[in-house]
């Protein structure tokens, strides 16, 4: 699981990038958020920029939890579902200080 670890401190840019996206958008919609007042350039950037970013971080993550998975023979969906928290602990931790400070 250091793997996960190691990949999730690049993987803050596209959780911020998909957290930005969420409550600008749906979340903002719904009334649970509050969208961000300039934002008007509407989906285009977000497909053409954080699209590719999350689209090639987690193709990176599926091959290389896919070679760890198969040389360590974990199969199945525990293995998975640690390995997605896992990655998403770094980003949980810049929460985290972030609300203290």
């Amino acid at each position: 699981m250091g793997v996960n670890l190691l990949l999730g401190v690049p993987a803050v840019v596209p959780v911020w990038l998909l957290w930005q996206f969420a409550a600008n958008w749906p979340l903002a919609a719904l009334g649970w958020t509050r969208g961000e007042p300039t934002e008007n350039d509407g989906m285009l950037p977000w497909f053409l920029f954080a699209g590719p970013v999350v689209v090639a971080f987690a193709l990176v993550w599926w091959l290389v939890n896919r070679a760890v998975a198969r040389r360590a023979r974990l199969r199945g969906g525990p293995y998975w579902a640690v390995a997605a928290v896992t990655v998403l602990v770094p980003s949980l931790a810049s929460v985290a200080v972030t609300a203290l400070l």
